[in-house]
């Protein structure tokens, strides 16, 4: 048997139910995972690289599965605001939120947005991240959506991880459309999406389904047109109230519902039922100083899956951290670090609909793994500010 690498001298968090081995020997061919098991049991081979671990931990590369990490400008203003005690739904309301990013977004253009979104890409990349997903959404209109997902698709490229793109159109009213909400449905569902999608840039489409955003009916418009395009849909669901959204995502299939903080049980029971995956945001819980946590007993009551994200955005989750994610997952939504890890693993695949391919150390699917030096995985929950990640692999190939 020949290999093009082979890795051994470590241990693997496999995330797949074969679990923790002890000793592991990782083998490698042609981009995906050859064979993983205890190092005892590798059969006879050869491979032309072979790679010491020296003891250190291997887990599947972390998978960010909901960041918008495409934007132009900031929103530090709104923060200070926020200090001084105005919500979320205040500013929203006052002109700002989504709405101010992307007047900045729309002024970037496409090389501002890829030359912006490089640098918080490269410290999720430091991090062992190997897959992320990135939204549009501060477009609101066909030019700049596009500008959003071309970034997007070139940052994958650029930098050698695996980009899956989300057209977020229907994240807000924008300003030319003021008091008709759905005429810009009208715009999304008929142009945006059929345009977007004709050109290869969606993957996936979402929409924020929210009193201060839109509502089940226009979400259902939205999610009809994607089906008619053979896209899966997510959902920003259930962050500020319990608007049925979660329900809404499941009865459409959803990969996803995310945020859902004011999720009640039939929600969670419909996501049981539709295998859709919560994905739980704590930057935007942290940063908008949130304390409605979202049902994770029921999540798990249920057996819904639990998938953990950044939320990067310029004004509810600044966060370029994933590994701080977990800790905060642990500390403020009180997931195990098991759970936690497997939320940026095994389930962040499911929510992207990769698992197949993606999300744990299995042959078969993509060599992409993240080495760490950590005597215990559930010391990458622990360490606040530290970055433990040694080493990335994608594909087979060693990212420096």
């Amino acid at each position: 048997m020949e290999w093009d690498s082979l890795w051994f001298n470590g241990h693997a968090a496999t995330m797949a139910p074969v679990g923790t081995v002890r000793d592991a020997a990782l083998a490698v061919k042609d981009g995906r995972i050859a064979w993983v098991g205890p190092r005892a049991d590798l059969p006879e081979g050869a491979a032309r690289e072979v790679h010491d671990l020296g003891g250190r931990w291997v887990t599947p590369g972390l998978i960010d599965c909901h960041t918008h990490l495409v934007f132009g400008g900031n929103r530090a203003r709104e923060f200070e605001m926020r200090l001084k005690g105005a919500s979320y739904e205040d500013i929203a309301r006052a002109g700002g939120g989504i709405v101010s990013t992307v007047a900045a977004t729309r002024q970037a253009g496409e090389e501002g947005l890829v030359a912006s979104a490089a640098g918080r890409l490269e410290r999720l990349l430091a991090e062992g991240v190997t897959v992320v997903e990135v939204k549009s959404g501060y477009g609101l209109d066909l030019a700049t959506e596009r500008a959003m997902l071309r970034a997007a698709r070139r940052l994958g490229e650029q930098y050698g991880v695996t980009v899956r793109t989300t057209c977020l159109a229907a994240h807000a009213v924008p300003p030319e459309f003021t008091g008709r909400p759905d005429a810009y449905i009208d715009l999304v569902c008929e142009e945006i999406l059929p345009a977007l999608a004709a050109e290869g840039l969606v993957d996936a489409v979402d929409a924020f389904c929210e009193r201060i955003a839109f509502t089940p009916e226009q979400t259902a418009r939205v999610f009809d047109a994607a089906r008619r395009l053979n896209l899966p849909v997510k959902l920003h669901a259930d962050q500020l109230s319990d608007g049925g959204g979660a329900a809404l995502a499941a009865r459409y299939g959803a990969l996803s519902a995310d945020h859902v903080e004011h999720t009640g049980e039939d929600g969670v029971r419909a996501m049981a039922e539709a295998g859709t995956v919560a994905v739980l945001l704590p930057g935007a819980f942290y940063t908008l100083r949130e304390t409605k946590l979202p049902p994770v007993e029921l999540f798990r009551k249920h057996g819904v899956p639990m998938a953990v994200a950044t939320d990067c955005n310029p004004g509810t989750s600044p966060a370029v951290s994933l590994l701080l994610m977990l800790n905060m997952a642990c500390t403020l939504f009180r997931l195990t670090p098991q759970e936690a890890l497997a939320g940026v693993t095994r389930n962040a695949a499911k929510a992207l609909g990769m698992a197949e391919t993606h999300g744990t150390l299995e042959a078969g699917k993509a060599a992409d793994f993240a080495v760490w030096d950590v005597g215990d995985p559930a010391e990458l929950c622990y360490w606040l500010g530290a970055n433990p990640c040694v080493g990335v692999v994608r594909g087979g190939m060693t990212r420096s």
